[in-house]
């Protein structure tokens, strides 16, 4: 896929936020099937295996839907989801993590999350 503006991206962002808040919640309801089910396997409140296999189905479908719009879903806990762009001839990615309001941060390609910066 392409390059992505920073409107394009805080626009995609902005479209992705209500799959981005079910990754959170399905992300939680399978650590806490498996966390049943691997304590004895008695099902949680949620359900059992059954239950915990159609969450992580679920969880494999909302990580696509992400990487399908030429975002890099980078982490899961806590979400991290990155967009290639270029500012000023550098190649970076425009970097959102689970928890910020809007996409605000980006970082060079060759110094990664901890060197992100705000955006200008």
């Amino acid at each position: 896929m392409g390059l992505f503006t920073v409107a394009e991206a805080r626009r995609e962002i902005a479209r992705l936020r209500p799959v981005l808040d079910e990754l959170v919640v399905v992300r939680a309801d399978v650590v806490e099937l498996s966390a049943a089910l691997a304590a004895g396997g008695e099902p949680s409140a949620l359900g059992g295996l059954p239950e915990r296999k159609a969450a992580e189905a679920r969880f494999d479908e909302l990580m696509t839907a992400v990487q399908q719009t030429g975002a890099e879903l980078k982490g899961v806990a806590p979400l991290l989801v990155d967009f290639p762009a270029d500012l000023d001839g550098v190649p970076v990615l425009l970097c959102w993590l689970e928890g910020e309001p809007e996409l605000a941060w980006y970082h060079r390609l060759d110094l990664g999350f901890a060197g992100r910066r705000r955006l200008p």
